[in-house]
């Protein structure tokens, strides 16, 4: 009778556990320009202000739109963290170093996220580019973290 009581209790708090996991989640977005001659901007973006997205969302019912006036500039955010990142190519093409001082200020935000809790969740990247003959274009990467929330019951 105690083991059925143990296992029980044991299977109760597993799932109690399971369900109760809430999570909070954070981007670190970077954009390197691959821009020749060094003319593009390349950057990280971090510790974006808090939005609701309610407010840029259209409801629709039975196909047809209900009709809302949303305004760009009361979606657009200006609280946001910015670091600056050297550009790939410089008038001399290819940087190496720029690379490498990249990756040293990407692992440094990566790394004091962790030290502050956030799990790296997920990476996602793409390049943007009109094709081989517009030399312009951008590396974008970014990095979803999550931090569990503590319940309050």
């Amino acid at each position: 009778m105690k083991k059925i009581l143990l296992l029980t209790s044991m299977i109760f708090f597993i799932f109690l556990d399971v369900s109760a996991q809430v999570y909070e989640f954070d981007f670190v977005t970077v954009i390197e320009s691959i821009v020749p001659g060094g003319a593009g901007r390349s950057r990280m973006i971090a510790k974006t202000e808090s939005v609701d997205f309610s407010v840029a969302t259209i409801r629709k019912e039975d196909g047809k739109k209900i009709k809302k006036r949303i305004n760009k500039k009361d979606l657009r955010t200006y609280g946001f963290e910015e670091t600056k990142l050297l550009n790939f190519y410089n008038l001399g093409g290819i940087r190496l170093n720029n690379i490498a001082t990249n990756d040293a200020m990407i692992k440094s935000k990566l790394n004091k996220m962790s030290v502050n809790g956030w799990e790296l969740f997920s990476v996602s990247s793409a390049v943007e580019s009109s094709g081989d003959k517009d030399p312009n274009g951008i590396f974008i990467t970014r990095y979803l973290f999550r931090k569990k929330v503590t319940s309050l019951f």
